[in-house]
């Protein structure tokens, strides 16, 4: 790990003004990606912000239809949270089965959706539960956030503070684990809405990172069964493909998880 110097951010303006006048600044929360990242010497940023202990950024609340998440709430709490559990109980069940107990121990639901893995839980709740960014500078609506693989709308600077999920009819997520790292090859999330929309949001399967997988909700929106999305193959060109499972594999993946989802929602 390269030399790189530690503050502790008090709030989220202070974190902002360290922020802006580091050279190099990275954010820190759960630091399940960056740390790792740093230890084997691909990032070397010239200074480290923590905000895991910004008060402002944690909790859950619900209000007006919708859950809000403080960005520095961790993967433990979300999946123990008696709230989630009874309002979006597919979130709470997606929490849950993240990495592994030290990993839902330290990781943050904001950090996650600000790094936008391909293979990470959280950004296909955020889409099929049709969520909102908040940031210290503005609101995203989740359709402009995710851009691509590790890339989103967020600006150099911008700090996730919570993001505000809308509390559906029915939910629920299913996804096929790396054995190793249990990161989704392919995870679902299926959303039934209550003014009749149907949402169904994909990560782990594709090259350009979470997508919606629009014939599937159209199907749901006609029969709300594991059977109507049964017979709907997806592409595999735009599929990842490597040494864990083809695009091929990967595309029929999705179905299978789509089906169990929908099942267990």
């Amino acid at each position: 790990m390269y030399e790189t110097s530690y503050h502790r951010a008090a709030s989220v303006a202070d974190a902002a003004s360290l922020i802006a006048k580091a050279d190099d600044g990275k954010l820190l929360a759960g630091g399940q990606t960056l740390i790792p990242t740093m230890k084997q010497r691909l990032a070397a940023p010239s200074d480290l912000v923590d905000i895991g202990q910004i008060a402002e950024l944690h909790g859950i609340t619900e209000s007006g239809g919708t859950l809000r998440i403080g960005a520095a709430t961790r993967h433990a709490d979300v999946a123990g949270s008696d709230l989630v559990r009874r309002l979006i109980p597919g979130l709470a069940s997606l929490a849950g089965g993240i990495g592994d107990p030290h990993v839902r121990h330290m990781g943050t639901i904001g950090g996650s959706v600000a790094n936008n893995d391909p293979a990470a839980d959280y950004p296909s709740a955020v889409l099929a539960l049709d969520a909102t960014v908040h940031t210290d500078k503005r609101d995203i609506a989740a359709a402009d956030f995710f851009m691509g693989m590790f890339e989103t709308a967020l600006e150099d600077g911008e700090i996730i503070t919570a993001i505000s999920f809308k509390i559906p009819e029915k939910s629920a997520y299913a996804k096929y684990p790396n054995p190793a790292s249990r990161y989704a090859m392919a995870g679902v999330f299926v959303a039934r809405h209550k003014d009749g929309s149907v949402r169904v949001a994909v990560t782990g399967a594709s090259q350009g990172g979470v997508f919606r997988a629009e014939a599937m909700e159209a199907a749901l929106a006609a029969k709300w069964s594991a059977d109507a999305v049964a017979g709907i193959a997806l592409e595999a060109d735009d599929m990842l493909s490597d040494i864990h499972g083809s695009a091929e594999y990967r595309a029929n993946l999705v179905t299978v998880m789509a089906k169990r989802a929908v099942a267990a929602a």
